[in-house]
């Protein structure tokens, strides 16, 4: 009986209603961006709930608040509007002659040091497959990838990756990148506790590498001397350029970025310098033949590189 409720109740105007009374926290709020009466939109969650059963919201002076099994109703109303989003999407590529559709999420490392090339040799091969990418964190492509919103994801190999499947797609190298003219830009290498007396230019507060020093200063007992956080690596390079401090990034960042800025790059000899970039994706089984195609062309590249 709960079932046929469901399929009866569970429309998408419905849960679009749901997910903006949650993101509004009004009623009146979510029925003007849904453009639906208020009485309208009262009456749908009413109904809801009388079909489930159950409470979704709290209903409070101020707004509504979701119950905690409203909270679980929210999570599967996004990724199922979000499969119908991805749906509508790829039939108007086919439409267009597009045979498919693969949404990604990527950390800023994959992204400039490798996605470039690898992207490039697979719509070479499936010129009619469209890749969506979107850059996060590498925290943010693992939420994304296990809530759906993408089907693939490339994240550093130092978080974890909750249940989701993980294979290895890349290596790259951490290094400090300096002015020319820094008391440490004529060595080949030093150890992260070394650079410590020296000003940092960090990448934002989310980042894994940001994390990561954060984390190397803590178990080396000092401070480090943050002056400026920026969101990307081009920046980092700018600023240090710009005499703000020095900078850790990826080597194959430095040498397409710092390189022809003048700048200097000197390796770390920490191990965790060297780090692992991994593909995660929720289920092998359970992608498209086309996400399938990407997932397999991408972990095929790292096979040759290590050969």
């Amino acid at each position: 009986m709960i079932s046929r409720n469901l399929l009866r109740r569970l429309d998408l105007t419905t849960l679009q209603l749901l997910v903006a009374v949650a993101e509004e926290g009004t009623l009146t709020r979510a029925a003007e961006r849904e453009a639906i009466a208020v009485s309208a939109a009262s009456k749908r969650l009413v109904d809801l709930e009388s079909s489930l059963g159950v409470t979704l919201f709290v209903r409070q002076a101020k707004g509504m608040q979701l119950t905690p099994i409203g909270e679980t109703l929210l999570q599967h109303a996004r990724r199922m509007l979000l499969g119908v989003e991805k749906l509508g999407l790829e039939l108007s590529e086919h439409v267009q002659g597009v045979r498919g559709y693969v949404r990604m999420l990527a950390n800023l490392s994959a992204i400039v040091q490798f996605l470039p090339e690898d992207l490039r040799a697979f719509i070479v091969l499936h010129e009619r497959i469209k890749i969506d990418l979107e850059e996060r964190p590498s925290d943010g492509v693992v939420q994304g990838v296990a809530d759906g919103w993408a089907d693939i994801g490339i994240c550093s190999g130092d978080v974890r990756v909750q249940d989701l499947v993980s294979v290895r797609y890349r290596e790259d190298r951490l290094i400090v990148v300096m002015p020319p003219d820094h008391p440490l830009a004529g060595q080949q290498q030093v150890s992260f506790s070394d650079t410590l007396d020296s000003d940092y230019v960090g990448l934002h507060s989310a980042s894994s590498i940001y994390r990561r020093t954060q984390l190397a200063a803590y178990q080396a007992e000092r401070p480090l001397r943050l002056r400026i956080h920026v969101p990307g690596f081009d920046a980092v390079c700018r600023m240090v350029q710009a005499g703000m401090g020095i900078g850790i990034i990826p080597r194959i960042a430095y040498e397409s970025l710092g390189q022809p800025l003048g700048l200097r790059a000197v390796d770390l000899s920490d191990a965790w310098a060297r780090r692992e970039l991994r593909l995660v994706v929720r289920d092998e089984e359970g992608l498209s033949p086309c996400a399938r195609l990407f997932f397999d062309h991408l972990r095929q590249i790292e096979r040759n590189t290590v050969r």
